[in-house]
This record gives structure tokens, C-alpha cells and sequence, in this order.
């Protein structure tokens, strides 16, 4: 029997383009989400918000409201039964405002009634007194002026991260350019909106059914507020409207469940869009400050950065965002000196965390645009003085880890400028011209820009956190055929994880019958659907669950058969010795046995940075992803039209290919938002377009057509060699965007989204 043979994998394993099982139930509008969950006599939620970003309250009357017909309960901090306050990082943010409100959409009170109308009427008639107060909004000063007002008692400092290798002191540099950079406040804009139902148990429990990123992380904090022990907090994963790391935290979940425990009755909540825009953290506003220093060839000698991320009232993950803020924070280059220090702050302004990308998509632009100046100070392609500072395999980053997996950044570089130019636009058409749609012009103003950004993005959780992922494998015969059972918590958020489970099972265990059971607590953490972790991490446990079921069935194979088999495959049904070929049906083997195993799967070991240097091998692997941008630009009236949008990607090993070209699609979709449109924009801590009509998202016809070149350098520490892939995308398009915008406009452009006056401004 050959070793070809030994290793053919059964249909729909890795490798396979599948189509996602609930793509036809989603675009038919037939999927359930959250959103629809219904439960005969289910009470309906609604949350009273503060209209200002900083007061303090004085009184909370609930009288009227408790009188409206149809209100079965209205709660305030007073009712919260166990811990008053959560988070994610650090237990600061309260489940209902105690005595100030720090962020405009601050939750003040709950309601539960028979109609969400009446619940919402109900909030109109709680009265609240204010004494209002002066905003904290500026994240400079709150970072850097110890005068400044606090927002916490504990001061306005999240976490400072210094990040120090050899000495910028000393460091003599021919070319020098330097730059400051804004990014502005982009929302996860995930078409479901937060919601959820809770309902009361016989045990004194709840169940909650639920849109979420991480069902055992919101039953830790769920639970001590609820005064209960975990295991009567039961979490079940409801269908996932999008995510983008806005689910991460927690918005509706213990207000549902204090609800249906207070009125013994089911209790759901929907937000609606603007509520959602208060609902739920946003990324992080960055202000930037960058100085390279280069000798006359582009080679860099030094960096000195300062990153400012404005997290808002509440830290939700900002240490981690400005742990990885600081350690990419000069990108994916060799930088003998750096001098970086990466602030997280507290403001008044809206509470910011987890988005796609993560701190690395905001340092990105600001290192990115910098080459680019380094590029036009030395006469140099953009392309060339990346290649210069590329890092590459053995490489050292800024906290002095060793790159120990292939880094193919040359390579990727080089395959993006060797694509093809698209042809010239149409200016017969004006729908092919900026703004044409519109009749706004006819090409007159109309140049051409071309434009690189590549990035680098951390896989997995970073500095020592306990990161793991728990999966159940279940093998039995039924219907006379071998069929696999995956149970594990990771949440569906539309990456295709589901799909992705089952293809490992179908490959380690050779059986087509693959169910994936809902996401629950019934089974052990699998972590967060975040820091494109989850194929490297569930996939992981799934993969080692199934090796040892291979292993339980090559003990029941030698026991029944009554001689050793040595190395055992299962294929296509079969049991296969690698030294005996086929030597039974799987269903022949297994009989009425059920075979059933639990693994925990952990990645190698990290470290916390040095709070003072930065120093220590602080992540698991790297990604990194390469942009090539061609826009038309009308300079007259600031519009853009995306021509073209190239990306080369290293992603270790394909485990789906078209689930992997719609995340790099997806990925460079985002990143082409906060290049051109999407800001939440927020004036005194106020957030003035809570809705989609004023924040701008891509549509199709912004998205303009992709090419992509996928390479597979395995990474030999990773399951399959694979590296996380759906967030590199959107560290670089966004760069490689404004790069082409300014080649076609001659414009600095140094804030993001670029706005018109930015492109006709003088």
C-alpha cells in the first residue's frame, strides 16, 4: 500500500471549497438569529441610557413607570442582587449606573413588559436627575497631563507600554522624516443587532440564548452579578448577526437574565440600530506621533512613536490593544533603535475594545505612511524601501522575539507589484469615475493613483494568557453508518468555524457524517471567535479530540481482530494499517461501541512585555498580508473611486479556500471603510450619526474587484501549519488606499477616513 494511498483524505476534508451550510438559509432571510428567538408568555426588555457623557446622578424615580400598564419590572443598581460591576480586563464598568454615568448611552435602568412598546414608553417615564459635569475627551492630555481630570478615581491611564531596543539617543540617521497621524472612531457595524432571551430555570438558574464571541467569558462575569454559581448560568450560542470583536464584551446579557429572574418569566432584548451604536465598544481613536530615521539607501537606523488609544469610559480589552499597539507599532520591519510608548486612556468619549485588528490596523497606518515618506525622502519605490527593512525568518521584532516561522514579506511584496495594472477607466461610462453614479462629473479632474501597505498581525491570545480551547468528539454507528459528532463552545460569528470543525473531523477520522452541535457551556471554553485564533485553536482541539478517538478505536480494532496494528488511519469508512492495509469497516469495528473523547488543546507558551522595555516573546505566531490599491481620484470635488484592490496573503495552509478568499474580501472591505467612510464621530463626548444613514459603510458598489494571490508557508508550530488569517487584510488595505489617494492627489493625508476637503484642501 503506498503512503499516497495511506493519506487519502475522505471528501470535504481540509483542503475543500464547501459551501457554508447556513449561506442559502442566510441570503433566503430563512436563518435564525437572535433576533428571532420567541418563547410563548417572554416578556420584552428595554434600557434607559444616559443623554450625557458625564453627570452625576442625584435621583432615579422609577414611580411612573412601575404604574404603566403592561410593566412587570423596572430595576436600577439597587437591584442588582451580586457584583454591581464587570468587565473583561478589569471589573469597572457597572451593570447599571451607580452614582455618575461616564459615556453618553451609560445604562441606567431596565424594564421588562408585555410589548416593547410599552417597555420603551415605560423608560420615557423614569426620571432621572443630573448634575452634569465637564467631559473628559481629550485622550492626549488624559494620557500625558497628570492635572488633567480623572475619569476613575484609580487616574486616566489604562496601561502604558514602552517599548525600548538599543539607543534612539545616539543613533545617527541621514534621512530623517517624521509625522502625526490620526485615526478615527470605526464601528464593527454587524448588521444583527445585540440581543438575547433569558429564561428562568427551576433550580433558581437561567438559560440564555444569546449573540456572543465567547459564551464562557460572559458566564464568568454574568454570574457574580447574578449572585449565582456558574453552573446555574447556562449560555447557548443563538444565531450571530456579524461580530468583528464588538461582541466580546458584554451589552444585554445581564440585564435580560436580571429580568427574567425578577419577574419569573422569559425576557428578550433587542436593540435597535441606534441603540446598538451605544450598545457595544467601537475601535479605538488613535492619535499618532512617528520620526524615522534611515541612511541614504532607506535602510532604517531608528524609530521613536508615540500611539495614543482613546478607550473611553471603560477598559474593556484595552490593555491588550495597547500591548499590541507597542509591540507592532513599528510593523514588520528591523529597526536596530526604537523608542515607542503606547498609551490606552480613559475619556469620556464612547467605550472602545476589540475590533478586527485589534491596536496592530491603527499603528498600520501610521508606520505605513511613514515608509511611504521615507521612500519619496530617500527616491526610492515604496516598494523598494519595504523590501530594504523587510523582516524575514530569524528576524528579530521590536520586543526582540525571534521570527521562528517562515516570513515571506519580500516575496509577498514582490508577487504584489508584479500583478497587472487594470486597464484605464472608462470615462465613456460615468458610473466608472468617482462619483459618476451621481452625474457628479466627467472625468475632468480625474488621476490616477497607485498605492502598498503591508501589515503585521499577531494569531492567538498574546502575553501569557491562559489560551485554550476544549473540544468533544463523539464516534458511533448509526444507521448502520460511521457518524461523527463535534461538540465545542466556539461561536459561529460567519467565519465558517463550523464548516471548518467538521472538516478536520472528516479528515483525521475518514467519516463524511459530521454534525456540529450548538455552542453551549455544556462543554469546556473554547475561547473568544477573536484575534483569528479560533481555526488555530478549536481547530486544534478538534484535531487532537479526533486523535484520540483514532487512538480508542485502534485499541477496540487490535482487541477484536486480536493482533497489533501498528500506525492506524481511518479512511473513507475503513480502518487502515499502514503495514497491513484495510483491515476492516470502521461500522464492522465499532459495533454498538461508542467511542468518546475530550482534549484540551493549548498553543506554545507566551510572555507579558517587559512593563519598561517591552521585551519578552510575547505572541504565538504572525500573519502578515500585502495590499496593492489603484484608485481614480477627482482632486476638484475630494471624491474616490477604489479601481482595484490586490492582496497577497500567507496563510500557512488553506483549510478552505473559498471560506479563506471571502475573509480576505471581507477583511480589505473593513479597512476600505476606515480608509474613505467610516467614522463614528463623536464632538464633547456626544456621538452625532447613531444610525446607518449617517455612518457610512461599503456597499458592493464600493467594494471594487479583488485579486488575490494565497501562499502556504507552513508555520511548524500550528495545526496544519496554518496561521490565522481573517485580520492581516485589514491592517494593510487601509494604508495601501490612502497611499494611492495621496500619489493621485499629491495630499498628505495623515487622518483617516480621508474626508473630500482633505483631497481639495490646501
Amino acid at each position: 500500500m503506498t503512503d499516497v494511498q495511506f493519506r487519502t483524505p475522505v471528501r470535504g476534508g481540509v483542503g475543500d471549497s464547501l459551501p457554508r451550510p447556513d449561506g442559502t438559509l442566510k441570503v433566503t432571510g430563512e436563518f435564525a438569529y437572535s433576533s428571532d428567538l420567541w418563547m410563548d408568555g417572554m416578556l420584552h426588555g428595554a434600557t434607559l441610557r444616559s443623554p450625557h457623557p458625564r453627570a452625576r446622578i442625584l435621583r432615579v424615580d422609577i414611580t411612573e413607570a412601575l404604574k404603566l400598564p403592561g410593566v412587570h419590572a423596572v430595576l436600577t443598581h439597587e437591584d442588582v442582587p451580586g457584583e454591581k460591576r464587570y468587565g473583561l480586563d478589569r471589573q469597572d464598568q457597572p451593570v447599571l449606573a451607580i452614582d455618575e454615568v461616564r459615556y453618553q448611552g451609560e445604562a441606567v435602568a431596565i424594564v421588562a413588559a408585555d410589548h416593547p412598546e410599552i417597555a420603551r414608553r415605560a423608560c420615557d417615564r423614569i426620571r432621572v436627575d443630573y448634575e452634569l459635569l465637564e467631559p473628559i475627551i481629550d485622550a492626549r492630555r488624559a494620557a500625558l497631563d497628570p492635572a488633567y481630570a480623572k475619569v476613575h478615581p484609580g487616574g486616566n491611564v489604562v496601561r502604558h507600554q514602552p517599548m525600548r531596543v538599543g539607543d534612539v539617543a545616539t543613533a545617527r540617521a541621514e534621512v530623517v522624516v517624521t509625522g502625526e497621524y490620526e485615526v478615527g472612531m470605526q464601528d464593527q457595524a454587524f448588521l444583527g443587532p445585540e440581543s438575547g432571551l433569558a429564561v428562568p430555570a427551576e433550580d433558581g438558574g437561567v438559560d440564555l440564548y444569546v449573540a456572543t464571541q465567547w459564551l464562557h467569558v460572559d458566564q464568568e462575569q454574568i454570574a457574580p452579578c447574578l449572585a449565582l454559581p456558574s453552573d446555574k448560568v447556562r449560555l447557548t450560542l443563538s444565531g450571530v448577526g456579524g461580530a468583528f470583536g464588538a461582541r466580546e464584551d458584554l451589552s444585554m446579557q445581564i440585564h435580560a437574565c436580571l429580568l427574567a429572574l425578577h419577574t419569573g418569566k422569559p425576557v428578550r432584548i433587542v436593540y435597535g440600530r441606534e441603540e446598538s451604536f451605544f450598545g457595544h465598544v467601537h475601535r479605538h481613536p488613535a492619535l499618532m506621533r512617528y520620526e524615522h530615521g534611515a541612511d541614504r539607501d532607506g535602510k532604517l537606523v531608528y524609530v521613536k512613536a508615540e500611539i495614543i488609544l482613546d478607550g473611553g469610559a471603560y477598559a474593556s480589552t484595552t490593555p491588550a490593544v495597547t500591548g499590541n499597539a507597542a509591540s507592532l507599532g513599528i510593523g514588520p520591519y528591523e529597526v536596530p533603535n526604537i523608542a515607542l510608548d503606547a498609551y490606552g486612556v480613559y475619556t469620556n468619549n464612547p467605550p472602545c475594545g476589540a475590533m478586527r485588528g485589534f491596536g496592530a490596523v491603527q499603528a498600520c497606518f501610521g508606520y505605513e505612511s511613514q515608509m511611504d515618506r521615507l521612500a519619496e525622502a530617500c527616491g526610492l519605490d515604496p516598494v523598494e524601501v519595504r523590501i530594504r527593512n523587510a523582516i524575514s525568518e530569524g528576524s528579530p521584532i521590536a520586543t526582540g522575539q525571534i521570527v521562528d516561522m517562515p516570513a515571506p514579506l519580500v516575496d509577498l511584496l514582490e508577487r504584489a507589484r508584479a500583478f497587472p495594472m487594470p486597464s484605464a477607466t472608462d470615462a465613456g461610462d460615468i458610473r466608472n469615475l468617482p462619483g459618476g453614479a451621481a452625474n457628479t462629473t466627467h472625468g475632468e479632474g480625474v488621476v490616477r493613483g497607485v498605492g502598498y501597505g503591508i501589515g503585521i498581525k499577531n494569531i492567538c491570545f498574546s502575553e501569557g494568557f491562559d489560551d485554550h480551547s476544549t473540544a468533544r468528539v463523539r464516534l458511533e454507528v448509526i444507521g448502520g453508518e460511521p457518524a461523527v459528532l463535534v461538540h465545542t463552545a466556539a461561536a459561529e460569528v460567519g467565519q465558517g468555524l463550523v464548516m471548518v470543525q467538521a472538516q478536520i473531523a472528516r479528515t483525521e477520522l475518514g467519516v463524511e457524517t459530521v454534525t456540529v452541535a450548538p455552542a453551549d457551556t455544556n462543554v469546556g471554553s473554547a475561547g473568544s471567535s477573536s484575534a483569528s485564533r479560533q481555526s488555530y485553536m478549536t481547530g486544534g482541539a478538534v484535531k487532537v479530540a479526533c486523535e484520540a478517538v483514532r487512538d480508542r478505536v485502534r485499541d477496540l480494532a487490535e482487541s477484536r481482530l486480536g493482533r497489533p496494528l501498528g500506525a492506524l488511519s481511518l479512511v473513507g469508512g475503513k480502518v487502515v494499517s499502514e503495514s497491513q492495509g484495510v483491515v476492516a469497516t470502521l461500522a464492522e469495528i465499532l459495533g454498538d461501541a461508542v467511542v468518546e473523547e475530550t482534549r484540551e488543546f493549548r498553543h506554545r507558551p507566551t510572555r507579558a512585555m517587559d512593563p519598561v522595555t517591552g521585551q519578552g516573546d510575547a505572541h504565538v505566531q504572525f500573519s502578515f498580508c500585502v495590499h496593492r490599491a489603484v484608485v481614480d481620484v477627482d482632486v476638484e470635488l475630494g471624491l474616490v473611486k477604489v479601481v482595484e484592490l490586490a492582496a497577497v496573503q500567507d496563510v500557512g495552509k488553506i483549510l478552505n479556500p473559498l471560506a479563506l478568499e471571502g475573509q480576505i474580501h471581507g477583511g480589505s472591505a473593513q479597512g476600505l471603510g476606515l480608509a474613505l467612510m467610516e467614522e463614528i464621530q463623536v464632538a464633547g463626548g456626544i456621538v452625532l450619526n447613531p444610525s446607518f444613514t449617517d455612518y457610512l459603510i461599503p456597499t458592493i458598489l464600493d467594494m471594487p474587484p479583488m485579486k488575490l494571490e494565497i501562499l502556504e508557508h507552513a508555520d511548524p508550530f500550528a495545526p496544519y501549519g496554518l496561521r490565522g488569517a481573517g485580520e492581516p487584510p485589514t491592517l494593510s488595505s487601509t494604508p495601501a488606499i490612502v497611499a494611492a489617494v495621496r500619489a493621485a492627489s499629491g495630499k498628505p493625508l495623515t487622518r483617516i477616513p480621508v474626508r473630500p476637503e482633505h483631497i481639495t484642501g490646501s
